[in-house]
């Protein structure tokens, strides 16, 4: 059985949504957040964060992009991802690393700004600069929506409920909406889709 460290709002909210879809059994545990971590929540989560995922054979692997790749190739039927060797495989992978190396530490700076300055003054600056790459990596992925449902293939895939979770995290909702419609399609129909509901009950993603 799989084993889930998570909690709310975070980034499990896209690795929940990849076990529900493979109807795979997990044990979700829910983790604090807390300046002093359990040492056994370190030895699989150096960096103390979650999600975390424990494999059935005990082995644990951390980031969420990684994550769903996995997940992705070890239940092929649940479609949670292009097959591999698939023409839309390309594209997939180019946006979850896309999304996991330019969006996401955006983010990560944007609600952890005193991570990233040594400056008790500068943490201003580092939200700002945040949120103008967010802004820019969003453009470029609505761009690629402009003339498509969905970034990769024909039907959903991990790679969207991906975008939906970042693009959630986004300071200025309203503005985001407006500004990216491609994004906002996309995200208007898993706002509608019945597990990204019940999802988002527990986590508050998006007001419902």
């Amino acid at each position: 059985m799989y084993k889930l460290y998570t909690r709310p709002g975070s980034g499990g909210f896209v690795v929940e949504a990849a076990l529900a879809l493979i109807d795979a059994p997990f044990q979700q545990i829910d983790v604090p957040k807390s300046e002093a971590p359990d040492p056994a929540f370190l030895a699989i989560s150096p960096l103390n964060q979650v999600p975390v995922l424990t494999l059935p054979d005990g082995r644990s692997i951390t980031e969420s992009a990684a994550i769903c790749i996995l997940l992705a190739e070890r239940h092929p039927q649940a479609g949670l991802a292009p097959a591999v060797g698939a023409p839309a495989r390309a594209e997939f992978l180019r946006w979850m690393a896309f999304m996991s190396s330019v969006l996401y530490p955006a983010v990560l700076r944007l609600y952890y700004a005193h991570r990233y300055t040594t400056d008790a003054e500068g943490t201003k600056a580092v939200k700002q600069a945040a949120v103008a790459e967010m802004d820019r990596g969003f453009a470029v992925v609505d761009a690629a929506l402009r003339n498509r449902d969905w970034l990769a293939g024909d039907q959903m895939s991990l790679a969207d409920i991906y975008l939906v979770m970042l693009v959630a995290w986004h300071p200025d909702i309203d503005m985001a909406r407006a500004a990216w419609p491609g994004i906002e399609r996309l995200w208007a129909r898993l706002r509608e889709h019945p597990l990204m509901k019940t999802l988002n009950t527990s986590h508050e993603m998006w007001p419902a």
